[in-house]
């Protein structure tokens, strides 16, 4: 898969997952954390990213790197806090899952084109 094609799926992927972290699980018990949108931000981003790939792919790819990496840190955090496996903890791990493919995506990319050097 491209890393355009893998950021921009990532991005709907947090997007969604934040949206359902707030509407779906907090809004449900009534007290809605904005903590919970972090990922829908962090999606949205990635998702504007992608549609500019093109004009700068360099650039681009580094910054989506360099969010995911953070997202990525930050959602393992969480998900270490929580002890049981609640929609809150599958939802982290999702959120995991699709950050780590796109890195795992991003970083083959970078080593594919070193060697074509």
């Amino acid at each position: 898969m491209k890393p355009s094609v893998v950021n921009f799926i990532n991005g709907l992927i947090l997007i969604i997952a934040g949206l359902y972290g707030y509407f779906g699980i907090t809004g449900s018990t009534g007290t809605a954390s904005v903590t919970a949108l972090i990922p829908t931000v962090f999606g949205l981003m990635l998702v504007v990213l992608s549609l500019f790939w093109n004009k700068a792919p360099k650039v681009i790819s580094h910054i989506a790197i360099v969010l995911t990496l953070l997202l990525f840190i930050m959602v393992i955090n969480r998900f270490l806090k929580v002890e049981i496996w609640n929609e809150t903890k599958y939802i982290f791990l999702i959120c995991i899952i699709s950050n780590a493919f796109a890195l795992f995506v991003f970083i083959r990319s970078f080593v594919m084109a070193r060697i074509k050097k």
